[in-house]
């Protein structure tokens, strides 16, 4: 498994558990020219807020976390919430 398959799956297992729509959720996650991974998490517009967290908290420790997975392989990372 490469790096943005491991990413895409990191950042899925931590979102759904917060989420009341699971069917819903769509993370992907695909490799930028500059070797970024870009991992977009979709979710029910009702799901957002859980995602996001009081203050961002809750969307900031998930980037925290698949920046610490990436950084084993010295990739870098960006988790973005789409609407």
């Amino acid at each position: 498994m490469d790096s943005v398959e491991n990413i895409a799956s990191l950042v899925e297992t931590l979102v759904a558990p917060l989420v009341d729509y699971p069917d819903d959720l769509e993370v992907t996650a695909e490799e930028a020219e500059d070797g970024t991974i870009l991992a977009e998490i979709r979710v029910n517009e009702e799901d957002a807020g859980k995602v996001i967290g009081r203050q961002g908290r809750v969307i900031k420790a998930i980037r925290t976390l698949a920046r610490a997975a990436a950084s084993r392989d010295g990739a870098a990372v960006e988790v973005e919430l789409v609407d």
